[in-house]
């Protein structure tokens, strides 16, 4: 069948520049660029362009050159380019169209409208390379009041508490989604940091279980991977029951993904699709919740701290109140910003609120009702660099997820092909001869160094506030002013105009 679809992106090759060396060629997963041996000349498929940008990388002699595609329709602002490609696309697959990463649309970022104050005259401000700064953030249910004996020894019987030195974790990516090396790349930089990563999905690989210290298991409503010994190996157990980028909607790892290490992994049938039920079919009332929460701390013997995960959605501080009262000692709330593998275009883009508004609402919400204490709060969906950790964190949020982030850390270029299996960077990815792109030793040196980057950066915006210690940054948001925001969005964001 014909297609009608125009190429997104233009390849530019420099012939006085190109040595026919097919580098390109042999980088590019999605067969872009080719050797006609016959001119001797290597050419371009322009409608295969995903615009990642690898073959201009690693181009010797500088000859590729990736141009977005200046083809134009008629103005319409109803009918977009993208509106109209969509509807082509449908009609030529009759399908879903299935896409990765976190929306693309233009929807206010609240970050950018929050800005944070800073101490003057009346309250000098600290210098971070001369004074100590604490960063240090302990995640888990915290008791009502703290009793001490006539020693002064701790008489109160504490629930189990997770020390991580950075308020910042790494989200979770499931194994066959991402590459084994991505997996080691994280779960090496967060033992090398302090902080913790997350499995996602999809099991944890016997390679990664002497990294169990710092790792978070999910248990989602496919089970993959999941047996005692998982249980066991993890520092804190996670509840998935939605994810940002997809409100609602189940798993899916396509078959092409399940490679036999991916299979092993979460106990499938290699080359199956790994398909999760939309529904957590244990879970059907906050009453279900609090069991299967119940029955996870009996079966790890209530050494590590519950978590679970929701999607924020308009009702997101009610339904974190009664997880809260089930026994989760972590709530995470996931934003329409965060990314993932493969999900439907329509629900990416246009299902879910923004994270700054979930979190607001559900930290005031717990406030108010006085359980604030009795669980952590993390937030994940688009966190892009310190400055919305420490917005984050003065929302009332006591530490962040970043995904895509670390996912440029390791060489992304959110080109959005995830959900295909063919990433050029070797990230999203169970292909063999991909996955090597990735070195688990320069990965994990990466991800570390951004963590310090950031660390840093926190510890600079807190002296310059005047304060010494991150928690006295969290949920104080008289630390914040909004900029270009309406009265609606102030109130629900809890914080002053600025100037006011």
């Amino acid at each position: 069948m014909k297609t009608y679809m125009p190429a997104k992106f233009l390849v530019e090759r420099d012939q006085a520049r190109c040595i026919q060396c097919q580098v390109c060629c042999n980088q590019c997963s999605f067969d872009v660029h080719y050797y006609d041996a016959e001119d001797n000349e290597v050419r371009s498929r322009e409608e295969n362009c995903v615009g990642c940008h690898r073959c201009v990388l690693f181009c010797p002699t500088r000859a590729v050159t990736i141009r977005r595609n200046p083809l134009e329709y008629r103005e319409n602002y109803n009918w977009r380019p993208e509106v109209i490609e969509d509807i082509i696309k449908q009609a030529e697959t009759g399908g879903m169209l299935l896409t990765g990463m976190g929306t693309d649309k233009p929807h206010r970022i609240y970050w950018d409208h929050l800005v944070l104050n800073a101490s003057q005259v009346t309250n000098p401000s600290i210098d971070p390379l001369r004074e100590p700064m604490e960063l240090t953030t302990f995640l888990g249910r915290k008791p009502d009041r703290v009793e001490l004996n006539p020693d002064g020894t701790l008489k109160t019987e504490l629930p189990p508490q997770v020390k991580i030195e950075v308020p910042v974790l790494f989200a979770a990516m499931s194994y066959g989604a991402v590459s084994l090396n991505v997996h080691e790349s994280l779960a090496r930089a967060a033992t090398e940091v302090g902080t913790l990563w997350n499995t996602g999905e999809g099991g944890l690989h016997p390679k990664l279980y002497k990294y169990g210290q710092n790792t978070i298991v999910q248990v989602a409503s496919g089970r993959f991977g999941v047996h005692a010994d998982y249980l066991d190996a993890a520092r804190i157990v996670e509840i998935k029951i939605g994810q940002g980028a997809k409100p609602g909607i189940g798993g899916h790892l396509p078959g092409e993904k399940v490679s036999a290490e991916v299979a092993m992994t979460r106990m499938i049938p290699q080359g199956t699709d790994a398909l999760s039920p939309a529904p957590q079919h244990d879970i059907y009332s906050i009453e279900d919740l609090a069991q299967l929460i119940y029955a996870l701390k009996e079966a790890t013997d209530y050494t590590k701290p519950i978590s679970v995960k929701i999607a924020a959605v308009h009702n997101a501080a009610a339904i974190a109140s009664g997880m809260v009262r089930a026994g989760a000692d972590i709530i995470v709330l996931d934003g329409i910003r965060g990314a993932t593998g493969a999900a439907p275009k329509v629900i990416r883009d246009y299902v879910g609120i923004p994270i700054e508004m979930a979190l607001a609402s559900v930290d005031t919400r717990l406030r108010q009702e006085g359980i604030r204490n009795r669980a952590s709060l993390i937030v994940s969906g688009g966190i892009r660099n310190a400055g919305d950790v420490a917005k984050a964190i003065a929302l009332g949020a006591d530490a962040v997820y970043i995904g895509t982030a670390a996912l440029i850390a390791l060489g992304c270029t959110v080109c959005q092909q995830c959900h295909t299996g063919k990433c050029a960077w070797g990230i999203c990815t169970t292909d063999l001869s991909l996955t090597k792109r990735i070195n688990p030793d320069i990965g994990a040196r990466r991800l570390a160094n951004l963590l310090r980057g950031w660390s840093l950066e926190i510890k600079d915006m807190l002296g310059g506030m005047g304060i010494n210690a991150l928690e006295s940054l969290r949920g104080n948001r008289h630390h914040l002013r909004g900029v270009g925001l309406n009265e609606a969005e102030l109130e629900i964001l809890g914080v002053s105009m600025a100037g006011g």
